[in-house]
């Protein structure tokens, strides 16, 4: 195989991906495809592409897209080991809600937490 067709092959990877991300923060929010595209001011259909890895993003349309979404880019591109391992959308949201609570709060959330924990460990059993 040649170098540049495994290099399309990559970048075709990585705009799969890339989409993949998009639409589960999108999804995670509740926003419909609609509202995102006139929030970009592009038509449906290529949000659609984006999200299927179809259609590059342009950088000013993924700076506005993240910030809609309530992510940094880097969650979007970062294509090293630790973003396979990053968190779930909806548990980074929480974590940057609890980082504006006080330490004395966020004590408290860890107990709640460590309680939901048990009880569903206990549920289980």
């Amino acid at each position: 195989m040649s170098v540049a067709k495994r290099a399309g092959d990559d970048d075709q990877e990585a705009r799969r991906e890339l989409g993949e991300r998009l639409r589960e923060a999108r999804r995670y929010l509740g926003l419909k495809q609609d509202e995102v595209a006139q929030y970009l001011k592009i038509q449906r259909t290529a949000l659609s592409e984006i999200e299927a890895g179809n259609r590059r993003v342009e950088a000013l349309e993924l700076n506005r897209l993240a910030k809609l979404y309530r992510q940094p880019v880097a969650y979007f591109i970062d294509d090293d080991d630790a973003a396979a391992a990053s968190l779930p959308v909806d548990v980074a949201h929480l974590a940057r809600r609890a980082a504006d609570l006080s330490r004395k709060d966020r004590d408290e959330l860890g107990k709640f937490a460590d309680y939901l924990r048990s009880r569903s460990t206990a549920a289980q059993e």
